[in-house]
């Protein structure tokens, strides 16, 4: 039934190349199938499907994608978070909520989603988090190697490229990765968002999750640059509170940090349901007094 066995060992990376597709040409069998036989399980070998075509099995089925795009796969990425930072005047915010998903289930309500690169530095989690944590864990070793090789501190603007770099490196490998990278140098305060394909956008704010649709709609009504920054951090946490409240992957504790010429400072950790008692009172007094 299957043709000559296929032992997979150091050459794993030749799979969906034109090198494996010779050698699976050389395996035809008399029916015309390309069905080889995978010796798995060995020592020293790695697992792949055991289908004609592994690479192609891997990206229909264990591709990152957004919204419905994957229900069709056989494993799907249940992903759910809200991140926002924008700047203003006084510096920058940075907002983030803390409930990790596996579809419904909640698997934590204390996920950390803002990675302290280093004192003047910060990064932020959404897609997965095992990605998001070790590639921005990996970032801030090669911003501290750059400090050590330089005398100085990195800028924001390189680190996010070093970042994308590594993204861009690694686009393809299913990853799943929405960060932002935000700090303070000697330019001023900065923001980039950089994502698993290499993408790096600089920009005033901007929000990723599966709550950034609603976070965004509070930003755009209410941000201005001349915010001061009692209304910024109210205006951060507002934000996520009207994101976890219409989306149900986002909630538990919002963490919000403020960043200045001096390095990060954390605000503070509120529980999303003390937030909703509390601008539903507002509310019922604001309604009282029109």
């Amino acid at each position: 039934m299957f043709g000559t066995s296929l032992t997979i060992g150091d050459d794993i990376l030749d799979i969906g190349t034109q090198k494996f597709d010779r050698r699976s040409d050389q395996r035809a069998i008399g029916s015309g199938a390309m069905v080889p036989t995978l010796a798995l399980g060995e020592p020293g070998q790695f697992e792949v499907p055991n289908v004609a075509d592994p690479a192609h099995f891997c990206r229909n089925n264990f591709a990152s994608a957004c919204g419905n795009s994957d229900a069709g796969q056989t494993v799907k990425f249940a992903k759910g978070t809200t991140t926002l930072a924008f700047k203003f005047n006084g510096g920058l915010i940075v907002s983030v909520d803390s409930r990790s998903t596996m579809g419904a289930y909640i698997a934590s309500g204390t996920v950390k989603k803002v990675i302290e690169i280093n004192p003047f530095l910060l990064g932020t989690m959404a897609g997965g988090a095992a990605d998001c944590s070790f590639w921005e864990r990996n970032l801030g070793m090669q911003c501290r190697m750059y400090e050590l090789r330089n005398k100085k501190r990195i800028t924001v603007a390189a680190a996010s490229k070093l970042l994308a770099n590594t993204m861009s490196s690694y686009r393809g490998y299913g990853l799943s990765m929405g960060t932002m990278i935000t700090g303070w140098d000697e330019t001023g305060p900065q923001l980039y968002y950089v994502d698993d394909d290499g993408t790096r956008l600089h920009g005033r704010y901007f929000s990723v999750g599966s709550g950034s649709t609603y976070a965004y709609g509070v930003l755009d009504t209410y941000y201005k640059p001349d915010l001061t920054v009692e209304e910024a951090i109210d205006l951060g946490k507002r934000a996520i509170y009207h994101a976890c409240h219409r989306d149900a992957m986002s909630g538990s504790i919002n963490n919000l940090y403020h960043v200045t010429k001096d390095g990060w400072v954390k605000i503070h950790a509120i529980d999303v349901n003390d937030m909703h008692y509390e601008f539903l009172e507002e509310k019922k007094n604001a309604m009282a007094s029109s």
